[in-house]
């Protein structure tokens, strides 16, 4: 004889979430002027991440201040090539920095 097994009789809970809408990206990264200073960012830095210490082959050319943040847009001194888990971690960084409570909603 097996070992029967009973129907559930609680339903269980779905634990998904709504889909977040497509990225859509900024009509700014695709103008002359910002592929001008991404290229230029890229050859000046031999294509290497330039986080210090890191030796990976840069992917992202990014805002040192986020634009979100008050950054320039188009100043190479705002830029800076970076791999993507270095641009992933000052993104999330940033990103908290932007988000977090603080006492009085200021």
């Amino acid at each position: 004889m097996g070992l029967q097994v009973l129907r559930q009789r609680v339903p269980t809970l779905s634990l998904q979430t709504a889909a977040l809408p497509p990225k859509v990206a900024d009509p700014f990264y695709s103008s002359a002027a910002w592929i001008a200073l991404r290229d230029r960012v890229r050859r000046e830095a031999r294509g290497r991440c330039q986080v210090q210490g890191c030796t990976q082959r840069g992917a992202i050319v990014d805002h040192i201040v986020e634009l979100k943040d008050g950054g320039a847009p188009l100043e190479r001194s705002n830029t800076m090539l970076m791999c993507t888990s270095h641009h992933a971690a000052k993104t999330a960084v940033e990103r908290a920095k932007r988000t977090a409570w603080r006492p009085g909603g200021l």
